[in-house]
């Protein structure tokens, strides 16, 4: 949201100015949503999902449960859909990687219980049989 392609499609690493201007898409997203009356109650979702469980993450450094539940789910979420996708910097990342990545996060980028959650679902492979 309000990233110019340029930066969302580069395929090297991001600049300092650039990661500024990455990490500013939640709140762009939040002004964009907010007068769309009945998609105010979801708004925790757009404007929280890159907090961190452990309080590093942005726009606000919420920590632990001061991040929406909503927000935590769909973090992970977000995740497994950018890893398990094609990327201009990098191909996508195989199932088994990805569930490796987000449990190694457990506790401090994610909600650990969330995370179990999560992993306790079925996979890709057994979900198209």
């Amino acid at each position: 949201m309000g990233v110019p392609d340029g930066v969302l499609l580069k395929p090297g690493a991001l600049t300092e100015e650039e990661w500024v201007l990455m990490k500013k898409h939640p709140r762009f997203a939040y002004d964009l949503l907010y007068p769309i009356r009945h998609l105010r109650q979801a708004l925790d979702i757009p404007y929280c999902h890159h907090e961190k469980w452990d309080g590093t993450g942005y726009p606000r450094g919420l920590k632990g449960e001061q991040i929406p539940l909503p927000a935590r789910i769909f973090a992970i979420v977000d995740v497994w859909d950018a890893l398990r996708s094609d990327r201009p910097y990098r191909a996508a990342w195989t199932e088994e990687k990805v569930r490796d990545h987000i449990t190694g996060l457990s506790g401090t980028h994610f909600d650990p219980q969330v995370v179990d959650v999560f992993m306790k679902m079925p996979n890709e492979i057994n979900a198209k049989q």
